[in-house]
């Protein structure tokens, strides 16, 4: 992915990783209802995911789909957070994370196998 998604990008995305193909008056209505967002505006936001290469966008109906799978949008996300935030080192958002008293027993059992694999049994 070439360009960061914004947060009203994203709320575009989830809702074509989600649903798969929509229109673009069916995203302004969910998205309406959802966020209260004017048909104005989510045709506003689906050009700047055009745009940006996330989502691809064919007639007739202005069908929609999107282009990048949330996987890269997440990996993308994460390691421009861990720059911009934890100075390039990802021990220290886990050191956060796991400092903020956030991370639940089995969170914390989860992250300790992706560090050192499945205990043995």
């Amino acid at each position: 992915m070439a360009e960061k998604l914004f947060a009203s990008e994203i709320r575009v995305m989830e809702l074509l990783w989600k649903n798969g193909e929509m229109t673009a008056k069916e995203l302004a209505a969910a998205l309406a209802e959802s966020v209260g967002w004017s048909k104005t505006t989510t045709y506003t936001v689906i050009k700047k995911c055009v745009e940006k290469g996330a989502v691809l966008r064919t007639d007739p109906g202005f069908l929609c789909k999107a282009a990048v799978s949330k996987n890269e949008v997440q990996k993308t996300e994460t390691f421009e957070l861990i720059d911009r935030l934890f100075e390039g080192s990802a021990d220290l958002l886990v050191s956060a994370l796991i400092g903020s008293g956030k991370i639940s027993p089995e969170q914390l059992k989860n992250l300790r196998e992706l560090v050192n694999g499945p205990e043995e049994k």
